[in-house]
């Protein structure tokens, strides 16, 4: 039978976390081992953020038998953490068949959650396998759209013959919730570090080139969204530009600015077909933020050093560069 483990990485976590623990050891698949791998401000943290995660680990675990998780916890200083390299450090940690990367703030929909992705590898040619992102409970109507729009409802399997069909979204990975064969990553030699942004669409691009094809499981359930404003859409796209023009290898030749373009235009029909007159207009700054977070993004080396860390969401990143 093929092992599995997951992956988190935290910081400053919360009672969510806890929440996650107790899902994913309800799960019909369990885990092995769940790795966290835990970010702290200063030294002072790290001794109380240890107590309270095993704690909640504890509670998670209650009741179960033998074939409970095991939880294997340590911790990062805030300008150590990378996006790839942290992530890598952990799957590295683990002997795993398959493993599963999660955020703290993904929550399983049900208990299929690891079945259905582990079930997705039975296709010899997956190397990676991503689950559904329903909106949260909270989530504001357009963050309800986005979702729509970027997870849909049927799952499918993507490769490199897709690319003119998919454009930038045959690449499409999210490592909110995305299960890797490990014997795949091994060979590809990982995530590409340091990497501000988009470690999985760098990788899946790499897998793709090799053969390897990527499954999209409708099933496999996790809810995560997020109520951003406009500043923070901006420096989150700010960073993604910055990667898209990191990794010319991958993005170079294909539009991202057309699939927002789609997406935009699909949620101003929705939104006046509901009389949503005002979201509309929030809608276009929120857009307006994001194109002009890429725009600077994909130019950041022309801009000063000093509005670069304005402008990121991720200023431990441009240490990694000094």
């Amino acid at each position: 039978m093929s092992s599995m483990d997951v992956v988190i990485p935290t910081y400053r976590p919360d009672a969510r976390l806890g929440q996650l623990f107790a899902r994913l050891c309800r799960q019909s698949a369990l885990p092995g081992k769940i790795l966290v791998v835990n970010t702290v401000e200063d030294a002072d943290e790290k001794e109380t953020l240890d107590k309270r995660i095993r704690q909640m680990m504890d509670s998670a675990v209650a009741g179960l038998g033998e074939d409970r998780p095991e939880l294997v916890l340590w911790h990062i200083a805030k300008e150590d953490f990378d996006h790839a390299g942290t992530r890598d450090e952990a799957i590295r940690k683990s002997g795993a068949d398959f493993v599963l990367l999660m955020t703290d703030d993904a929550m399983p929909a049900d208990r299929y959650l690891i079945e259905h992705l582990v079930d997705a590898f039975s296709d010899a040619d997956i190397a990676a396998a991503y689950g559904r992102q329903l909106p949260r409970q909270n989530a504001n109507r357009i963050e309800q759209m986005t979702r729509q729009f970027n997870y849909p409802d049927k799952s499918y399997v993507k490769g490199l013959d897709d690319l003119p069909r998919l454009g930038i979204k045959t690449y499409f990975c999210s490592d909110v919730c995305a299960m890797y064969r490990r014997s795949d990553y091994d060979t590809l030699g990982g995530f590409s570090q340091p990497a501000i942004f988009n470690e999985d669409m760098v990788y899946v691009h790499r897998a793709m080139q090799d053969g390897r094809k990527v499954a999209y499981c409708a099933d496999a359930k996790v809810y995560h969204s997020h109520n951003y404003g406009g500043i923070a859409q901006l420096k989150r796209n700010f960073d993604n530009g910055v990667s898209q023009a990191m990794h010319p290898e991958v993005f170079e030749g294909i539009s991202s600015e057309n699939e927002g373009k789609k997406m935009l235009k699909s949620q101003v029909r929705m939104l006046l077909s509901g009389g949503r007159i005002f979201s509309v207009l929030s809608l276009i700054w929120l857009s307006g933020c994001k194109y002009a977070g890429f725009f600077l993004g994909k130019r950041y080396r022309r801009l000063p050093r000093r509005l670069v860390m304005r402008l990121t969401s991720n200023q431990a990143f441009w240490t990694h560069l000094s």
